[in-house]
């Protein structure tokens, strides 16, 4: 095959590919743009509906729509569907911004305004730019790269500071004692850094402290 051919196709595929992202981008902002003040809710897919995490899930989506809050997640199963869920039964703005997945992720039924991205860091700044806070419930490898890279924002003064809320103690203690042993004691992070996290168990504790904290 001719040398140039190649780079030529490579390189109009590449093009092509701009078009898209910028049509996401695009179609997120006209979306997600009018929707209010929001928090963006992340926790496993895999969670069953009679799991603790759900029902909490479901509870705390359930309070911020009371205060005037829609909100986001995943758009799939787990804790994704148990927060769109919530924000469903109490009449708010429930949004699933569901990614295409090799392994296809299904939306759940719940979300009342859905969009599907196929890059993840499109839908990442969604997530972001749309949410007054960041409510992080037991998750696996996914809800720790979304929690981490909001506190790597908000550390590096990428974003304005907002409230990153860890749901459990018990399941993510042993992760923030991890960061003290490990990460604070040889000098990676500092004692600041740390304070951008908080831990908290209580679904009403977690709506006042969100409210006492973004203006709305």
């Amino acid at each position: 095959m001719d040398k140039q051919f190649v780079i030529d196709s490579f390189n109009t595929h590449n093009s092509w590919r701009l078009f898209k992202i910028i049509g996401e981008f695009v179609e997120g902002i006209e979306n997600l743009q009018d929707i209010g003040p929001a928090v963006s809710v992340f926790g496993s897919a895999r969670l069953p509906e009679d799991s603790p995490n759900y029902q909490k899930a479901v509870e705390i989506s359930e309070r911020f729509v009371h205060e005037g809050f829609a909100v986001m997640t995943g758009g799939g199963g787990g804790i994704m569907e148990a927060a769109n869920r919530g924000a469903a039964n109490a009449g708010g703005t429930s949004i699933g911004l569901n990614i295409k997945l090799p392994m296809e992720q299904v939306p759940n039924d719940f979300a009342n305004l859905k969009l599907e991205f196929k890059y993840f860091f499109i839908r990442k700044f969604m997530f972001v730019k749309y949410a007054m806070a960041y409510i992080i419930l037991p998750g696996g490898f996914g809800t720790l790269d979304e929690l981490f890279e909001a506190v790597t924002l908000i550390q590096t003064r990428r974003i304005k500071p907002l409230p990153v809320i860890l749901v459990n103690s018990d399941y993510w203690r042993g992760l923030i004692q991890w960061a003290k042993d490990q990460m604070l004691s040889n000098k990676c992070i500092s004692k600041k850094d740390l304070d951008i996290l908080e831990i908290m168990d209580d679904p009403e504790e977690i709506v006042r402290y969100v409210k006492k904290v973004v203006i709305i």
